[in-house]
């Protein structure tokens, strides 16, 4: 069997942006621990709206706009959590690889849900946000997942709501109404 020093080298990548991820997960964990009881924090999505807001203790911290599920693969609806962060994630296709870096479809951060195959993710296609483009993530400009990716945790709770209802029309249209509310992401 012949060897690919190519595809060796790009293993050993993965592996190690793998290990610092995990690590600087762990060390959130523990510093949270350390210093009382974490902020009660979740990130819920708007499905309809496209957009996403993560809120702390009960307040609106940010929300960004977002890319979701296409019709023919729809983001679902529920309750999960976050179950993993990582910084240049590769991503997996059907028949290939893409390696961290401009072409990557999932962008430059990847936070995995507790459903497998779901999470909010940047993109190679900044201007696919704002649209029902994904195959059923949440996708994020890289900037806005990429300060999302600072501010939560392993363990978070992510609620992705099909339907607009008088919570998310509270959340989505309070921060838009006031001029002091930080809405999308920086942009």
């Amino acid at each position: 069997m012949r060897r690919n020093p190519e595809a060796f080298r790009n293993l050993r990548a993965l592996i190690a942006v793998t290990l610092v991820a995990t690590a600087e997960a762990l060390c959130q964990e523990k510093q949270a621990n350390s210093e009382g009881s974490p902020a009660e924090r979740r990130v819920v999505v708007s499905i309809p709206d496209r957009k996403l807001a993560l809120i702390e203790n009960g307040k609106i911290v940010k929300i960004y706009a977002t890319a979701v599920g296409a019709a023919a693969s729809p983001t679902p609806s529920g309750t999960y959590k976050i179950a993993q962060r990582v910084a240049n994630p590769a991503w997996y296709g059907p028949d290939k690889v893409v390696a961290p870096g401009k072409n990557n479809p999932v962008g430059t951060r990847w936070l995995g849900l507790s459903r497998k195959g779901y999470g909010i993710h940047g993109t190679n296609d900044p201007r696919s946000i704002g649209k029902r483009a994904s195959h059923g993530c949440v996708r994020m400009r890289n900037r806005d997942v990429e300060d999302l990716f600072a501010r939560v945790a392993v363990g978070d709770v992510v609620e992705l709501h099909g339907e607009r209802d008088a919570e998310l029309a509270q959340i989505f249209d309070t921060a838009g109404a006031d001029p002091s509310m930080p809405a999308g992401g920086g942009q």
